[in-house]
């Protein structure tokens, strides 16, 4: 394999998930940090903030999930799945439903039209961030990252 060649890097049969994975992990727990740093100081740019990193979140969320479903059918030819990839493929649309809808709940408040947001979704950030926290803990298992002392 040559260092830089091109070919290799974009029709690996998984690379594309494990690049574009690392978008809506760090945009979304980003953005769980500024929306209770928003709640605790009051400070609307730290609202804001927390506001386009869901939203960034939400919409590079679909190419990674997808990527990722991509990734079970080509190199694991779309066979059965069972233990820490199911528990992975299970967990990973779970953090992608939440990431949408948390996405949805700060798009329908807006940051222009002076809506507030509803109190409930501090709880459901916090449970979103626990979720994708272990969902990434699982995929670094897969990917040999974490390996079993």
């Amino acid at each position: 394999m040559k260092v830089f060649d091109l070919k290799s890097v974009f029709l690996a049969k998984h690379a594309q998930h494990v690049v574009l994975i690392h978008f809506p992990i760090a945009l979304f727990l980003t953005g769980v940090l500024f929306d209770f740093a928003a709640q605790w100081t009051k400070k609307t740019i730290m609202a804001t903030a927390a506001y386009v990193n869901m939203l960034a979140a939400a919409v590079s969320v679909l190419p990674a999930v997808a990527t990722g479903i991509l990734a079970w059918q080509w190199q694991l030819e779309g066979q059965r799945l069972r233990g820490v990839l199911l528990l992975h493929l299970i967990l990973g649309c779970a953090s992608g439903l939440l990431i949408g809808a948390i996405g949805w709940i700060h798009s329908r408040a807006g940051r222009g039209g002076g809506s507030v947001l509803p109190a409930y979704r501090l709880s459901l950030e916090f449970i979103a961030a626990l979720v994708v926290a272990l969902t990434g803990h699982l995929g670094g298992f897969l990917s040999g990252v974490n390996v079993p002392l």
